[in-house]
């Protein structure tokens, strides 16, 4: 027997493009997100479902087709001195998303994706403070699974 990734249970690249397409709806109208977002790009909002994607064991459609890496990731939060109230509001709107588009609901997918958000935005936080990129281009993309024994962060296997 198979066990689905985070991403095909998910629904795969287009459950994940909508999902960001709503949530950055939301955040273009939040007062506290709205400074941090105000001047993104037409296509963030795919370029962070392909980078969950990818991060859900999906397809690498943020290294390949958009031309990212984990490095750039954490590029885009450097400087920016996020709050821990932006943080928290952040989280809420994409679970809020996430419940509004019929993103999975069963506990064990919700348990998986609420620990890479907390795991995520708090990294990017941290992040935010820095000038200076902690992560190199050669670091593999993280992998989130169900949670197996090691911890829920697997790193890429070449």
């Amino acid at each position: 027997m198979s066990i689905p990734t985070l991403f095909e249970w998910a629904g795969g690249r287009a459950a994940l493009e909508n999902l960001t397409k709503v949530f950055y709806e939301k955040v273009l109208g939040d007062e506290l997100l709205y400074p941090i977002f105000k001047e993104m790009a037409a296509d963030h909002a795919a370029h962070v479902a392909h980078f969950i994607g990818e991060v859900f064991e999906g397809p690498r459609d943020y290294t390949e087709e958009d031309g990212g890496s984990h490095a750039r990731m954490v590029a885009h939060h450097l400087g920016r001195n996020l709050s821990e109230a932006q943080r928290r509001r952040w989280l809420s709107l994409l679970l809020e998303s996430a419940d509004e588009v019929g993103l999975a609901d069963d506990p064990e997918f919700r348990s998986a994706l609420v620990g890479y958000l907390e795991w995520g935005s708090r990294i990017a936080v941290l992040n935010s403070a820095a000038t200076a990129n902690p992560v190199d281009e050669s670091e593999p993309m993280p992998k989130w699974g169900w949670g197996v024994p090691g911890g829920p962060f697997q790193p890429e296997k070449d």
